[in-house]
């Protein structure tokens, strides 16, 4: 559903967006700073260290920059440690970033520099499944696949030129080049079976539980299947958009698991790991608007609108989108646009594809200015709207099939709801926080997810948060994540 959505948008609107890229050392040695990744520091193979210097500032841009948080560095620090004593290259070093995306992902670079987001800390659920994780990226170092790729982008560039200077406008070489660049941004398959195995071997050897890498593979296919349900379209920022995930690959890590037990190590440190994102931000900051159940609210902006019940709203970092029935989808997102440009003029500017300019109205929704219109392409209606508020141009996108009947209801229902906030509802408006609680007697797992708020479908992120089986259910003691904005 996220590919065919962003392709139905993307016939009538073009809007610009971010490219995506994709202890030898005690724990008391690798000190977390404010600033956790000090690329001067980084003596060891210099050419390495320029290429992450290089790419740094890029990947810092495109998952939010980085995450504080002095006690989650230091329990992230503390697994980063104990890795780096069983490491295979005693002389790499490793620095490692906490970055402030909701994202499930984890990725590093060469020479030795590792990425972890904080969407990624809420779905792990101990120390050991962390480990997995950081070790398998270590696990792409020490293997030199970032000197592989490096290799594959020179074929690349050969390749581009060849399209630029032989084939000129040939469109489907010009497609198959840019798969080709996409596929730079991932490791092959081989490579990541490859770190798995490396992975397992490392976290053994640190003490930790070696199936905590199924568990935790297992946990992020659960997690990819709650997206693809949801309609989340921003999936390219996630792990498994560039690693292969299939049971195959679960089956795999519990061989090399079953393997590496036989040294009888076992460690989870759940509990250091809750202590560590016990209040860590979930889901978006005030920076990019909340999505509330039906409702998407940015405090910084002041601006609200609903989609109708049925929809699910996906905020990513270039838009809001929202996925419904019968295949209706919604877009909306911030333009640039002078004062002195009427709203009608601007929709007549050339941006929107197949428009019918005779359809173009001027009217007033909520007491803000706004245009709308109408347009058509390729077995596609839109409606398009667009506002002036708080000195700030908005575009609102509606998409349906050409036959279908649902584009006027809902365009009219969610350009209507379009308002200012006011001043107490953008005080009031909180990011959202992992909380660990202990289980009191007598409560159950939907006990706990009905007092969590600021999520759709709560029980099952409870769930899906605490890698709780279906039909699983917790004991009094137990400790728990919920999300909450108190």
């Amino acid at each position: 559903m996220a590919r065919r959505l962003a392709g139905v948008l993307a016939l009538a609107l073009w809007v610009g967006g971010c490219q995506s890229l994709d202890g030898g050392i005690s724990e008391q040695a690798f000190v977390p700073s404010t600033n956790p990744v000090t690329v001067d520091t980084v003596t060891r193979n210099d050419r390495m260290v320029e290429l992450a210097r290089a790419q740094h500032p890029r990947i810092l841009a495109t998952y939010g920059g980085e995450y504080s948080d002095p006690k989650l560095e230091r329990m992230v620090a503390k697994v980063v440690g104990s890795l780096t004593l069983v490491s295979g290259s005693p002389d790499q070093t490793y620095q490692i970033t906490i970055l402030n995306s909701p994202n499930v992902n984890a990725f590093a670079l060469p020479g030795g520099f590792l990425y972890v987001t904080r969407g990624l800390l809420a779905l792990a659920n101990d120390s050991a499944e962390l480990a997995a994780v950081i070790a398998h990226e270590m696990g792409h170092v020490t293997a030199n696949h970032g000197l592989q790729r490096q290799q594959k982008e020179a074929e690349e560039l050969l390749a581009s030129k060849v399209v630029s200077d032989v084939l000129g406008g040939n469109q489907v070489a010009k497609a198959a080049l840019v798969r080709g660049k996409l596929r730079l941004a991932q490791f092959s398959r081989n490579q990541e079976l490859e770190a798995d195995k490396i992975g397992i071997g490392m976290i053994a050897e640190a003490g930790y539980d070696p199936y905590a890498a199924a568990r935790f593979l297992q946990s992020m296919a659960s997690y990819s299947d709650f997206r693809s349900i949801s309609g989340a379209t921003d999936a390219s920022l996630d792990f498994l958009a560039s690693h292969p995930n299939a049971p195959q690959r679960i089956d795999l890590a519990r061989g090399h698991a079953q393997r590496q037990a036989q040294a009888g190590a076992d460690g989870r440190d759940r509990d250091s790991f809750l202590d560590g994102i016990d209040g860590m931000l979930f889901g978006d900051t005030p920076e990019e608007g909340f999505v509330r159940g039906s409702d998407f609210l940015h405090p910084r902006l002041g601006i609200a609108f609903t989609v109708p019940d049925g929809f699910v709203i996906d905020n990513s970092a270039t838009a809001v989108t929202a996925a419904g029935p019968g295949d209706v989808a919604i877009r909306f997102d911030g333009v640039t646009l002078k004062r002195s440009v009427s709203l009608e003029d601007y929709l007549k500017s050339g941006w929107v594809t197949g428009l019918d300019q005779g359809s173009i109205r001027s009217i007033k929704i909520n007491g803000n200015e706004a245009a709308t219109a109408r347009a058509r392409a390729e077995g596609w209606q839109f409606h398009i709207a667009v506002f002036r508020a708080g000195g700030q141009a908005y575009r609102l996108l509606t998409a349906a099939p050409q036959a279908s009947s649902a584009l006027l209801p809902t365009a009219n229902t969610v350009a209507g709801s379009f308002r200012i906030l006011s001043a107490s509802e953008r005080r009031n408006l909180k990011p959202l926080r992992v909380r660990v609680v202990t289980v009191k007697p007598g409560e159950t797992a939907g006990t706990l997810a009905a007092g969590m708020n600021g999520v759709g479908r709560a029980l099952e992120m409870f769930r899906l948060l605490n890698a709780m089986p279906p039909g699983a259910g917790v004991s009094a003691g137990d400790r728990v994540k919920i999300i909450t904005d108190r």
